[in-house]
């Protein structure tokens, strides 16, 4: 018998940290945080963190497990998902899923195999020469060319994953786009989506007044003090809420154009959210507003009640 498992999602500042709290006192659960930024320890205002008095003294997992200079992949992402699952479903708890990261979410919940195709080493040391003396540009416009899809997800200055999407397809003939469509969409659990959604304008201007307030918080500080230890060029300051203020301590633009292409680049990303959301995924979606936000949480709960009840 599969475990069941509850996973919530949805576009940033929805509503999401509150509800999973709500559901987690109702049904003596565990919180897996479905960020692929909250992972990083230091990285607090900028990823939204739940913090201590927010958590209620419910467990949460997948939360501050890795320094701000350690990589941490959609494939590690699964393993300590599975192991998490594995762990509170033994002890009678029900485990929560809740985040916006799609890929990562899918990649756990459904029977996603990554490409095991071993490295080739000699086409690895290529592309590490052509990226010393072309540059990383260079190899993201042949990524462009070669697998697009693959590339919009990728950023240019992640060479890792640039070099990891290129060799693939040199040394198999196959983009990851073409192996990342192949995959078996059974899920490894029994599986309740709730899916928070709101008026897109409603919605933007959540997004704008939670960046105010990760600003009038510190975000700015929080991340000058990365920025100042040395972790410009890692994996953890390449997300929303930290690319954004590089350019600005370099003297490249103000903080003005920096919080504003913040507030941009995070109301870009709810979007991109829902489309994955809703093309990936059997998700059971609750239209909320401001006003009717906690009477769509008592369906929620009485929804989930049903399904925790099914044999």
């Amino acid at each position: 018998m599969k475990e069941k498992v509850i996973a919530i999602v949805g576009p940033t500042a929805v509503g999401k940290t509150a509800l999973s709290i709500q559901v987690a006192n109702k049904f003596n659960g565990e919180i897996i945080s479905g960020d692929s930024m909250q992972v990083y320890k230091g990285l607090d205002i900028g990823t939204a963190k739940i913090t201590i008095d927010e958590m209620q003294d419910v467990p949460h997992h997948l939360i501050d497990i890795k320094e701000p200079d350690e990589d941490f992949s959609v494939a590690d992402f699964k393993e300590n998902v599975e192991q998490n699952i594995k762990d509170i479903s033994l002890r009678n708890k029900v485990p929560i899923l809740v985040g916006g990261s799609g890929l990562y979410i899918q990649a756990a919940l459904y029977d996603y195999q990554f490409s095991n195709q071993k490295r080739d080493e000699e086409i690895t040391k290529q592309l590490e020469r052509e990226l010393e003396q072309l540059g990383n540009y260079t190899l993201y416009e042949r990524l462009k060319i070669i697998d697009p899809i693959q590339a919009e997800k990728i950023h240019p200055n992640n060479h890792r994953r640039v070099i990891r999407a290129l060799e693939v397809y040199l040394s198999t003939g196959k983009t990851m786009t073409e192996y990342q469509k192949s995959q078996q969409q059974e899920a490894n659990y029994d599986i309740y989506f709730v899916g928070l959604e709101m008026e897109r304008s409603l919605l933007y201007e959540r997004i704008n007044k939670r960046v105010d307030l990760m600003i009038e918080n510190g975000l700015v500080q929080e991340v000058e003090r990365l920025y100042l230890e040395g972790y410009e060029n890692h994996q953890s300051m390449r997300g929303i809420g930290y690319k954004e203020f590089i350019p600005y301590f370099k003297g490249e633009y103000s903080l003005e154009t920096a919080i504003e292409l913040l507030k941009r680049n995070s109301r870009r990303f709810a979007k991109r959210q829902y489309t994955w959301f809703k093309n990936k995924m059997d998700i059971n979606w609750y239209h909320v507003t401001p006003d009717t936000i906690n009477e769509k949480f008592q369906i929620i709960l009485y929804n989930l009640a049903g399904f925790l009840e099914e044999k």
